[in-house]
């Protein structure tokens, strides 16, 4: 697999790792996410190398590396730490799959008392699921489990015990979906992202959004986030300078015939690569990124 069909640069002069993690075993909804990876991989052909919003070519200074697929639950950790992304300057953006795989990488890239920022339809804070306690429905269980502070963003789908979770928990901070349709409560996400402080995880279910512009998900819900707030989100994010990316995924797509909700997905994960480029200064350095290896229109 490769990024907008650029050569694959070697791992040690690589800015840039993603890591495609098609694993798709305890889905509750509809199937398909092992086909997420390939699919927003495969799309970006579809994009121009110029990012419109931050008004550079990232992979002009920028060299990216996609790595082979991992397949086994059990081994994402370790190949993570193969790739030894926790003390370099790295940025390792992991392509789901289902949602279960958060854990599993931040167990690798985080030390604890790490900040995760969750955009996700549900709470997915269950104990157990369907008999699984690795289930997509579990990972920000396992995530304060491991010492983090998680930011919920979108939630419109929760259970009982995890509403009452939330309410109980100075761990957790809350922004509902139907409060984020108030400007007010845009603004509080926003000054709140602003205000973080130390190591930062992103990790993004793609049924966060508007079903209208990602109709591609296993468990869709109605309202969402748009387009526009995932910008906001974004930008604010990469320009703090207080705090340190260790990491992000984009995961639970599930490729539909329109192709809308891959060019969405493959799209953000442009939008990170660009926003997350500028914050470390790449655009000051030489032009000998991916993209100034190739012949292009």
């Amino acid at each position: 697999m490769q990024y907008q069909s650029l050569p694959n640069t070697t791992l040690e002069d690589a800015d840039v790792i993603i890591l495609p993690i098609p694993y798709e075993k305890t889905v509750s909804g509809k199937v398909g996410t092992a086909g997420g990876p390939e699919a927003i991989l495969g799309i970006g052909d579809d994009l121009e190398f110029y990012e419109e919003d931050a008004k550079w070519s990232p992979t002009k200074y920028m060299k990216l590396r996609v790595e082979k697929p991992v397949l086994e639950y059990n081994s994402i950790t370790n190949v993570i730490d193969m790739l030894n992304v926790k003390s370099s300057k790295k940025l390792l953006i992991s392509l789901g799959g289902e949602h279960s795989i958060t854990p599993q990488i931040t167990a690798s890239v985080l030390d604890k008392n790490a900040t995760i920022l969750f955009l996700d339809a549900h709470a997915d804070m269950r104990e157990s699921y369907q008999g699984s306690i690795y289930s997509h429905a579990t990972p920000t269980h396992h995530l304060l489990d491991q010492g983090h502070k998680i930011i919920l963003v979108g939630v419109r789908s929760i259970f009982e015990s995890e509403a009452k979770r939330i309410e109980e928990d100075e761990n957790i901070t809350f922004f509902s979906d139907r409060i984020l349709q108030k400007s007010k409560a845009q603004e509080e996400l926003l000054e709140h992202i602003k205000n973080l402080e130390g190591d930062v995880y992103l990790s993004i279910d793609m049924d966060a959004f508007n079903p209208a512009c990602v109709a591609g998900v296993g468990t869709p819900q109605p309202g969402g986030i748009d387009w526009f707030l995932a910008l906001d989100i974004l930008e604010t994010l990469f320009a703090n300078k207080n705090i340190e990316i260790k990491g992000a995924d984009i995961v639970e797509l599930i490729p539909e015939a329109s192709n809308v909700s891959q060019v969405f997905a493959a799209k953000l994960l442009q939008k990170i690569i660009s926003f997350w480029g500028k914050s470390q200064s790449f655009d000051k350095s030489e032009m000998n990124g991916s993209q100034m290896q190739v012949e292009y229109e």
